[in-house]
């Protein structure tokens, strides 16, 4: 064999080793975080769990935002497994947003680190994340994020075809529900909820109080917000979805109720303010 493809030969194999050892790290930021959460799974514990030095990591990740960010991708990739085992084109459009929303929710909900994660990113600004992460790796981010949100994309389209979501740029509104769900979530995360006692006999405002939040009043709001945010002004503007009788889909109707139908139609309304013209 010539000197030159053994050359080759040794080159594949180092690239081999490289993308073994970092999915290695991946792997082990994964399991810390799954087990400690984000903000104690440190560096030097990923680097114990794989057995290397810790300036090893620095060798194949520009630092820990990269890390992270490359956790996050591992995360959304087994996310979108389970979005898709649930979405059926065929099913009604209200009836897929809300199959998809349990289970964005309920995968929040199992692994706590992943919205963590999530949330960490988002606190960051576009040009922060640059500085912080290689364009590679945002590359990455940006594609496995871009493959969930165009399934929830495609049934908002569904849903406006139907008459039964807003009339809202589509690519947005599916970032504005993740960013929503991601809050959402991190209030289970935090598991409180912050009131105030009623006033007393001498009409001096109570007291703060916190208590536990439900978990499971949690989750169902978080999906009927999902569901709600997509109905949009539809349920605003006087609008009832109407039931057909020849091909009949889930939505909800202006009153929050949810029913049968296709296509919303507009009634207008009979009281107008002076000087308004009909």
């Amino acid at each position: 064999m010539s000197s030159a493809l053994l050359a080759i030969g040794r080159r594949r194999t180092t690239a081999e080793r490289r993308r073994d050892r970092e999915r290695d790290i991946i792997r082990a930021t994964r399991e810390l975080f799954d087990e400690r959460g984000t903000i104690d799974a440190q560096i030097d514990d990923i680097a114990k769990r794989v057995g290397i030095n810790k300036a090893l990591i620095y060798r194949h990740f520009a630092g820990k935002e990269e890390l992270f960010a490359l956790t996050l991708v591992d995360y959304l990739g087994e996310l979108d497994e389970r979005l898709q085992a649930v979405d059926g084109p065929r099913r009604a459009p209200m009836n897929r947003l809300r199959s998809l929303s349990e289970v964005f929710v309920d995968f929040c909900l199992e692994y706590p680190a992943f919205a963590d994660c999530a949330m960490s990113l988002l606190r960051r600004t576009g040009e922060e994340l640059f500085g912080e992460i290689t364009e590679p790796v945002m590359t990455k981010l940006g594609t496995a994020m871009a493959t969930a949100l165009e399934r929830i994309s495609a049934i908002l389209k569904a849903g406006q075809k139907a008459g039964v979501f807003d009339e809202v740029d589509t690519d947005y509104l599916a970032n504005h529900l993740y960013t929503q769900t991601l809050g959402a979530m991190h209030m289970a995360r935090m598991g409180l909820i912050v009131s105030r006692t009623g006033p007393g006999p001498d009409k001096i405002p109570g007291h703060p109080v916190v208590h536990q939040a439900d978990i499971a009043t949690v989750r169902s709001t978080a999906i009927t917000a999902t569901l709600a945010t997509a109905v949009g002004r539809l349920a605003f503007a006087g609008t009832r979805p109407t039931r057909s009788a020849t091909n009949g889909q889930a939505g909800i109707t202006a009153n929050g109720k949810a029913g049968k139908t296709v296509k919303a139609t507009a009634r207008r309304s009979t009281s107008r303010t002076a000087g308004e013209n009909p």
